[in-house]
């Protein structure tokens, strides 16, 4: 793989959607069982994680943000890096930079954690896993309470 560029292949970004296609049609079918071993496959896999880590680095708004690690930007190979070392739910979070932000229309300032990057990516690599799910069934609810 070139580190030069995160980007799914064809035929990746393919499985990639059909993943996330599944988790929706089971959901819709309310196979529970079957959206917890892909939600888990999502976890583990690897353009899962390159594409968490992308959306982190480089499409993000935030990208140039430094956590307490003080790293700003990470260069190609520290980005497939770290997709490859990547685990979504193990160990514990570093500490967020405390920053003070003011508020809107008022004279104080409130707090503002900003997490590392890799706790950043981890973040991304839960919510593409969840986000399916949580769409369908946030859906169906709506869809009951719609008046036609």
């Amino acid at each position: 793989m070139n580190p030069g560029k995160i980007s799914p292949g064809n035929g990746r970004k393919k499985s990639y959607s059909l993943s996330r296609d599944g988790l929706i049609k089971k959901r819709q079918r309310g196979d529970v069982k079957a959206i917890r071993r892909l939600q888990k496959l999502l976890l583990r896999s690897f353009l899962a994680k390159a594409i968490a880590v992308r959306r982190v680095t480089q499409d993000n708004q935030g990208k140039k943000t430094a956590g307490i690690d003080g790293i700003k930007s990470l260069t190609p190979k520290q980005r497939l890096e770290l997709a490859y070392k990547l685990k979504p739910l193990t160990g514990k979070a570093k500490s967020v930079r405390r920053v003070w932000i003011p508020k809107p229309g008022k004279d104080e300032k409130r707090p503002l954690g900003i997490p590392t990057m890799e706790d950043r990516a981890r973040q991304c690599l839960v919510k593409l896993a969840l986000e399916p799910e949580l769409r369908c069934s946030i859906r169906a609810k709506l869809l009951r309470f719609s008046t036609r």
